[in-house]
């Protein structure tokens, strides 16, 4: 549940650094240590904390001391950046309450926080990208986190605010760009890069203004964009740097490197050629559970898509694939990821999950059973047929209220 800007906010106490449990389970299990790309030195692995909410975890785990151990282990590990938003529940407030406590340990100099503004509801009424309400949700986050800055802020989920352009459909990503009548269709042709469609591109521009007024000020340090449809990052990633004559610092869109849909790929070059953006993440490697033996119930994937999963989490266990299906995917995500100097966001809950990210990753970085993961990768691919590559409506119609 999303805790609005004016409500009591929650708290979140944990146990005092020396009486938290350090046993084996905490300690890094050893090996190559995790590396670091891109123009913000981001590891390869940044800390997905949508998992610290109502979401994905119970009230009693949030209230635990597993939050504090998880960043614990991922910190020791090397994973120092962490995902969040003020959209995702109490996040912030947990994700912090742990960080300040592991200070003595991990200083806020030796991590990295990136947030999220402007969505605060699961309904499109519920965003507000105006500039007041920006700069205080930076404020309330900069509290919750316990920091004076945030190194990275985006402007969340832009295709729910910007102005429509080109149909809110199913479609596949690379398709539109190939083809020059989709593409202008899509507001992607040359000569439409600085086009205002509406309204709603205005409500973007003002926010990214707003975000960019509090980095002058040392408030953040880098400022950016996430939304899921390719087509309209491009468009407004685009429209950013040539309406502002200053290009985007980070870009994050998810569920699109993926082994049923890797357009980022195609897409990446563009976004860095033509709206000159200076750092690309991908999250969301398990396509928002999709790659699961047990996809959510709300998955907005079609039926044909979620039984082509199944047949894919039967395959791997067939295969008697080590981790089944998630492992092979969260693999794919990390070694696309790294040919693309993309780190990648892994939503993480327990230490268990860290340890087992941080195993995929070693098992990719080291080339372990490479010609036999490949070849798996490919036939799981090849389940999703005409499906392979397609993107889901985003905003969907029931979203659009």
């Amino acid at each position: 549940m999303v805790v609005k800007l004016d409500s009591v906010q929650p708290v979140f106490s944990v146990p005092l650094l020396e009486d938290i449990p350090d046993t084996e389970e905490d300690a890094p299990v050893e090996g190559i240590p995790l590396s670091s790309i891109g123009p913000l030195a981001l590891p390869e692995i940044v800390f997905g904390a949508a998992t610290f909410s109502n979401y994905y975890n119970s009230e009693d785990l949030l209230a635990s001391d597993v939050p504090i151990r998880t960043v614990r282990l991922a910190l020791r590990y090397g994973i120092r950046a962490f995902d969040t938003s003020a959209y995702y529940g109490p996040s912030e407030i947990v994700l912090g309450t742990a960080l300040k406590e592991l200070e003595p340990l991990f200083p806020r100099s030796s991590y990295q926080l990136m947030t999220k503004v402007g969505r605060y509801g699961l309904l499109q009424s519920e965003f507000d990208y105006s500039p007041a309400t920006i700069r205080k949700s930076i404020e309330r986050s900069l509290e919750r986190l316990h920091t004076t800055y945030l190194d990275t802020v985006y402007v969340h989920d832009v295709e729910f605010v910007c102005t429509p352009v080109g149909p809110i459909a199913p479609a596949k990503p690379e398709e539109i760009l190939a083809d020059k009548e989709k593409a202008a269709e899509y507001g992607l042709a040359p000569g439409q890069e600085g086009k205002i469609w509406g309204e709603g591109d205005e409500k973007v521009l003002a926010a990214v203004a707003e975000l960019r007024k509090l980095q002058a000020e040392g408030k953040i340090k880098h400022v950016g964009i996430s939304a899921y449809p390719l087509p309209t990052l491009l468009r407004i990633a685009t429209l950013v740097q040539h309406t502002t004559s200053k290009p985007l610092d980070v870009l994050l869109s998810y569920c699109h490197i993926s082994l049923q849909n890797s357009a980022f790929a195609t897409y990446a070059p563009e976004f860095r050629e033509r709206a000159k953006v200076g750092q690309l993440l991908t999250a969301s490697p398990l396509n928002m559970g999709l790659l699961t033996p047990k996809p959510p119930s709300w998955h907005p994937a079609s039926p044909e898509l979620k039984e082509a999963a199944q047949k894919a989490a039967k395959l791997c266990e067939d295969e008697k694939w080590p981790g089944g299906l998630p492992n092979l995917a969260v693999g794919f995500g990390y070694r696309k990821g790294a040919e693309l100097d993309m780190p990648v966001v892994v939503g993480l809950s327990n230490p268990e999950e860290v340890h087992e990210s941080v195993r995929a990753w070693r098992a990719v970085k080291e080339g372990k059973d490479r010609e036999r993961r490949v070849a798996l990768e490919e036939k799981v691919s090849g389940l999703f047929g005409d499906g392979l590559g397609w993107s889901w409506a985003s905003p969907p119609p029931e979203l659009q209220k």
